[in-house]
């Protein structure tokens, strides 16, 4: 047990200067709080947050155009496969996030178990993939707004919107949370709605449905392209589900981590199975694969999305004004989501001496209102672009960001690896861990490498075929975080943490409230 006492000491050594463990209770003393967050987020916000964030475009419009392009069973497939990899890393970072639950999540995961320089490669990557997320999210806005007021230049409902979603999250995290639950709710319920019509539908009780399962018994069409079009899907599948880690860095302002995160890890992973595996396959058995409309991949054609066209034929009136509504509330979700992950992985990064120290100072309210001014600065920077000649920086810009929430689930999937051996190794029992991750170490081996696949498949066409400038434009991401990580490291001369050097300390809130707990129950999490 030397190595546990050792690390102890060290870490507590280290909590006065290096706070992104250092998070306080919202009724803590004045000078206790300066320069940290506040645990104001109950459980129905971090259980929305988790099934909101994997629930957008993604779902709404571009699932048509999966199944236009692999037939029903090869988006199924697909989308059944990404899921299950989403699912492992949940495990893996619910169970890191419930014994050390801080904002900066896994930054502070990869700076903690694999080394600084990761940790700071990590960070940034996050950040900037967040923070781009957001001028994408206002241009989309736009157009989407077009449908309803199209005299207005999009650039109006962008400020307007980048004014509003700022000053929510200027309020306090527990705004954040409430203003995510109403909007991850309007989603799920018309996910809700959309299943339960499909299933009227394809037994007759709505709509003029002959035969609903018609078109799952074209023979080699249910798989459309073969193996190489399920591929291309999940690519495009992985995309859908990026933001199921947000619950991570939620938890850092949850008011009670070590219970939520494990309820939301095992109740949310279904649910959102549930609602893409389920609308897959209603969507397929609604709509003929080879129907032109379900090539449409943009908020400009929301009266195309598989949706609209089902709620249409199920005899539901303004389908397509009321998907609007839904795609513009899904938009501003992901933008409101995105403003939230990216400024508290500022601070976090502040905290830890690796973005300046300004961007760690935060109000009476908890707030870190340098980070977020910053973050919403580099999202209007993003969103001007866009109206600049021809959108060509724009473009590259996206592109940069493709990657980068790939790169951060291997960053999850590497810590978790590391943390567990980690854990082991100081003499600490896995029965004591608030959360296990049950498939461990199989868990995070088989995403890593379904990750590995993904990253480098993302346009194997292109590679395939000599097209320079579409490689270039499809993996610039990975050789820029690969960049950060190997300057920070040349520069610091970090090297891999040591499983006995590894710092395994919480917050001390969050110790403090397992002790009593553990005093009042006896039970030890």
């Amino acid at each position: 047990m030397a190595p546990v006492k050792k690390s102890m000491q060290r870490t507590t050594m280290a909590s006065s200067d290096q706070t992104p463990t250092g998070i306080q209770a919202s009724d803590g003393a004045a000078d206790a709080t300066q320069n940290q967050l506040k645990r104001g987020m109950s459980s129905r916000h971090l259980q929305m947050i988790a099934i909101g964030g994997s629930i957008g475009t993604g779902l709404f419009v571009a699932s048509g155009g999966t199944i236009a392009q692999a037939g029903p069973g090869g988006a199924l497939l697909a989308y059944a496969a990404v899921g299950l990899m989403v699912y492992l890393l949940m495990q893996s970072l619910g169970e890191m996030t419930a014994k050390i639950p801080v904002a900066g999540s896994f930054q502070t995961f990869a700076t903690r178990f694999v080394s600084p320089s990761f940790g700071f490669a990590i960070g940034w990557n996050y950040w900037f993939n967040w923070a781009i997320t957001v001028a994408a999210e206002l241009v989309a806005a736009g157009i989407v707004m077009s449908f309803w007021l199209p005299d207005v230049p999009g650039w109006v409902w962008a400020g307007l919107f980048l004014a509003a979603l700022t000053a929510l999250n200027a309020l306090s995290a527990k705004a954040f949370g409430e203003g995510e639950f109403w909007l991850a709710l309007i989603k799920v319920v018309t996910v809700i709605a959309f299943l339960a019509a499909g299933v009227l539908m394809i037994f007759g009780v709505l709509g003029s449905q002959s035969d609903p399962l018609a078109n799952w018994k074209e023979g080699k069409d249910v798989f459309h392209g073969g193996w190489l079009s399920i591929i291309s899907v999940f690519m495009i599948a992985g995309f859908s589900f990026q933001g199921t880690e947000l619950v991570g860095v939620a938890a850092g302002e949850a008011k009670d981590p070590r219970r939520e995160v494990p309820k939301a890890i095992r109740r949310v992973f279904w649910r959102i199975m549930l609602f893409y595996i389920g609308a897959i396959f209603i969507i397929g058995c609604l709509i003929p694969f080879t129907d032109p409309s379900l090539l449409a991949s943009g908020e400009a054609d929301v009266a195309s999305s598989p949706f609209t066209l089902v709620f249409e034929r199920a005899g539901i009136a303004f389908a397509a004004a009321a998907m609007n509504a839904v795609i513009l509330t899904a938009i501003l979700s992901a933008g409101n989501s995105g403003l939230y992950a990216s400024t508290r992985m500022l601070y976090s990064m502040a905290h830890d001496g690796k973005a300046p120290k300004i961007f760690g100072k935060t109000n009476s309210r908890g707030v870190p209102v340098m980070a977020l001014l910053a973050t919403a600065a580099v999202g209007l920077f993003g969103f001007l672009t866009a109206l600049v000649g021809q959108g060509a920086a724009y473009t590259w810009l996206l592109n940069v960001s493709g990657l980068c929430g790939f790169i951060v689930w291997v960053g999850i999937a590497t810590s978790h690896y590391r943390f567990r051996r980690g854990y082991l190794a100081q003499g600490y029992s896995v029965r004591d861990l608030p959360y296990r991750a049950p498939f461990f170490p199989l868990g995070p081996i088989v995403a890593f490498v379904m990750l590995i696949a993904v990253i480098v498949g993302q346009n194997y066409q292109a590679v395939l075929a000599g097209h320079a400038l579409e490689v270039l434009s499809a993996y610039i991401g990975l050789p820029l975080f690969l960049g950060l990580w190997l300057v920070h490291r040349m520069v610091t001369k970090s090297k891999m943490v040591k499983y006995s050097e590894m710092d395994l300390s919480a917050p001390e809130d969050i110790e403090e409230s397992a002790a009593v707990r553990s005093a009042r129950t006896g039970v030890t999490n």
